[in-house]
């Protein structure tokens, strides 16, 4: 009955900040179109306020995620190795937890933590502005503030093409 109830509570939540619960592939139907400026961050963050505009010349991996997901908490463990491999090279991560308390995300980060910047955003604010379609979510931002690529979903298939989309915006300046 719990789970059900936790199920029922993530839909409810989905629907409300108005992301869709199956992930969409066809290119017309990702969240934001590459080369678009991405849209402002502003969120209180684990220490200190994150924004993406203290940000700016870095490339920046924006990941949406939330407590309940399983897909999220398999991609921690790629977006820490991805932030210690490319930290030096101006490569940040800012993952936006979408969960209605913020309890559940820090619980969420005692048993998988975070070497990357994590932002809260328990109103749904941020995800709207991004029109997120599944979770998680990722977005790579260039040094001059446009998305570079978008990426619905996380699977272990996916990390070589999510590093070499990394590496390749790293490379142009």
């Amino acid at each position: 009955m719990a789970i059900y109830s936790f199920k029922n509570f993530a839909l409810k939540l989905f629907v409300a900040i108005g992301i869709s619960t199956v992930p969409l592939v066809a290119t017309n139907a990702m969240a934001l179109d590459v080369g678009t400026v991405a849209p402002d961050i502003s969120l209180p963050g684990v220490k200190d306020p994150v924004k993406l505009a203290d940000f700016k010349g870095k490339l920046v991996y924006v990941d949406f995620w939330a407590s309940w997901c399983g897909p999220c908490k398999q991609s921690f463990p790629f977006m820490n190795a991805m932030q210690t491999k490319y930290k030096a090279q101006g490569f940040e991560i800012i993952a936006v937890n979408v969960d209605a308390k913020t309890t559940d995300a820090t619980a969420f980060l005692t048993k998988v933590p975070a070497t990357f910047t994590v932002a809260f955003d328990p109103k749904g604010d941020t995800p709207k502005r991004y029109k997120l379609k599944a979770m998680p979510s990722s977005y790579l931002i260039g040094r001059d503030g446009k998305v570079v690529a978008v990426h619905q979903g996380f699977k272990a298939e996916d990390t070589a093409d999510l590093e070499k989309r990394i590496a390749q915006a790293l490379v142009i300046k």
